[in-house]
C-alpha cells in the first residue's frame, strides 16, 4: 500500500542523496548552522527509513548510518536506531496472522557491525542484549566481533556473554566462524584489559582446540592459549 509516509520517505531519501552528491562534488565547507541542519535531516531520514516495513528501506537507513559513523558520529539517536534494527525479529517482533514479518537477519548483522564502530559503552551494552536474544549464527558472529572491537569488559560481563554464546552451539551445532570470532574477540579484550582471567573462557578455548572444529580454528585457539601467558 502506497501511503503518504512512504511517499515522504522516498522523496526525502532522494533529496538527501542528491544533496550529499552535490556537497561531495563541490567540496563545500559547511557552516555550523548548515552542518546542524544537514545532520538533523539525516537523522530524521534514518529514523523514518529504519521504521519502514521493508528490508530494502532498512538497508537504506543502514547505508546512511554507515556514512555517519565513518564521519565519526556517535550520536545516541544513531546508536538507538542500530539497537532497534539489531533486535527486530528477535526481541522486537511484528506479526500478521501469527506469522513473524520483521525477521531480517541481514539487517541485524549489519546493525551489529556498526554498533562495534560506534564503540561506546552504550553500544557495548546494546550488543550484549543482542547476543542474549539472537539465534542466527551470522548475526552472533558480527556481534561478537563488535564486542571484541569495543573491548570493554567490566566485571567480565563481555567475556562471560561470548563464552555462553559459543557454548550454546558447541554441544549440538558447532560453528567454525562463530568460534573464530570468539577467539579473536578474546584476544582483543585480553590485550586491552591486561589478560584473560575468566576461567570458563580458558576452558572454552581448550574445548575449541580439541573439539569438532576445522584445524585452522583449533590451531588459532591453541595459539591464543599460549599467547595469554605473556599478555599483561
Amino acid at each position: 500500500m502506497f501511503t503518504f509516509k512512504r511517499f515522504f520517505i522516498l522523496i526525502a531519501t532522494a533529496l538527501f542523496t542528491v544533496s550529499l552528491a552535490m556537497g561531495q562534488s563541490t567540496d563545500k565547507v559547511l557552516t555550523p548552522e548548515e552542518y546542524y541542519i544537514q545532520e538533523s535531516i539525516e537523522l530524521m531520514i534514518i529514523r523514518e527509513t529504519s521504521r519502514a516495513e521493508s528490508m530494502d528501506q532498512k538497508m537504506v537507513a543502514l547505508e546512511f548510518i554507515g556514512q555517519a559513523v565513518n564521519r565519526g558520529s556517535t550520536n545516541d539517536e544513531i546508536r538507538q536506531t542500530l539497537e532497534y534494527l539489531a533486535l527486530e525479529g528477535t526481541a522486537i517482533q511484528s506479526r500478521e496472522n501469527g506469522r513473524l514479518v520483521n525477521n531480517f537477519p541481514l539487517v541485524r548483522r549489519q546493525a551489529a557491525k556498526y554498533l562495534g564502530q560506534v564503540g561506546t559503552e552504550e553500544a557495548k551494552n546494546a550488543l550484549l542484549r543482542i547476543c542474549l536474544a539472537e539465534n542466527e549464527p551470522m548475526v552472533l558472529q558480527e556481534a561478537v566481533k563488535s564486542l571484541g572491537d569495543i573491548a570493554l569488559n567490566d566485571n567480565d560481563e563481555t567475556i562471560a556473554t561470548i563464552t555462553w554464546i559459543v557454548k550454546r552451539f558447541d554441544v549440538l551445532n558447532p560453528d567454525n566462524l562463530l568460534a573464530l570470532s570468539a577467539i579473536e574477540a578474546f584476544e582483543k579484550i585480553a590485550k586491552k584489559n591486561g589478560g584473560l582471567k575468566y576461567p570458563d573462557a580458558i576452558r572454552l578455548l581448550l574445548s575449541i582446540s580439541e573439539g569438532p572444529y576445522i584445524r585452522p580454528v583449533q590451531d588459532r585457539a591453541k595459539q591464543l592459549i599460549s599467547d595469554l601467558r605473556t599478555i599483561r
